[in-house]
C-alpha cells in the first residue's frame, strides 16, 4: 500500500518531534526550580508525536477503505478566500496586540476567527462565541501572567 500525503506529513512531523524531544533532555536542569526549561517543550513535543502517529494511522485506514471498494474519498473543497481572510485576521491581531493589550485583542481575535470559520446564526450561538472568546482570553491570561509569570503585552491605548 502506498503512503499518502498525510502519511508523509505525519512521518516528517513525527521525526521532527522525536528529534527535538531527544534534544530537550539536554537542556540544563535548574536546581531550585522543580519544573525546568525543558518541561513544557516536552509536553508539546510528545503531543505533536502522538498527533503525527494519529495522522499516519488515519491516512492508512482511509486508504485501506478506499482500496476495499468503497471508492476514492471525495476531494475536499478548497477555500483559498477563507485561508486569506484567516491570515488577515491574524495580521490584524498582531497589529492590535500592542495597541489594545493582550486581554482585549485576544477576545477580539478569538471571536473574529470563530465567526469567520463558522458564522453564528442564533443568539445562543453568538453568546457561546462571546463566552469562548472571553474565557480563552481570561484563562490564558491567568495561566501565563499569574501562574507562569510571563508578562503579556499591555495596550498603549488601554493600558490593560
Amino acid at each position: 500500500m502506498r503512503l499518502g500525503r498525510d502519511s508523509f506529513a505525519g512521518l516528517i512531523f513525527l521525526s521532527v518531534s522525536l528529534a527535538l524531544l531527544v534534544q530537550s533532555f539536554g537542556l540544563p536542569q535548574l536546581p531550585l526550580v522543580p519544573v525546568g526549561p525543558g518541561f513544557y517543550p516536552r509536553i508539546v513535543l510528545i503531543f505533536m508525536a502522538v498527533m503525527s502517529v494519529a495522522l499516519v494511522v488515519q491516512d492508512l485506514l482511509a486508504r485501506r477503505a478506499g482500496v476495499a471498494g468503497v471508492g476514492a474519498p471525495a476531494q475536499p473543497q478548497r477555500a483559498y478566500g477563507l485561508v486569506a481572510l484567516s491570515f488577515a485576521i491574524i495580521a490584524l491581531y498582531i497589529v492590535l496586540l500592542p495597541l489594545l493589550g493582550y486581554r482585549i485583542a485576544t477576545v477580539v481575535f478569538v471571536a473574529a476567527m470563530q465567526a469567520t470559520l463558522e458564522r453564528p446564526t442564533t443568539w445562543r450561538q453568538w453568546a457561546v462565541l462571546a463566552a469562548i472568546a472571553i474565557g480563552t482570553s481570561a484563562l490564558t491570561y491567568l495561566i501565563f501572567e499569574r501562574y507562569l509569570a510571563v508578562l503579556l503585552p499591555r495596550g498603549s491605548w488601554t493600558n490593560w
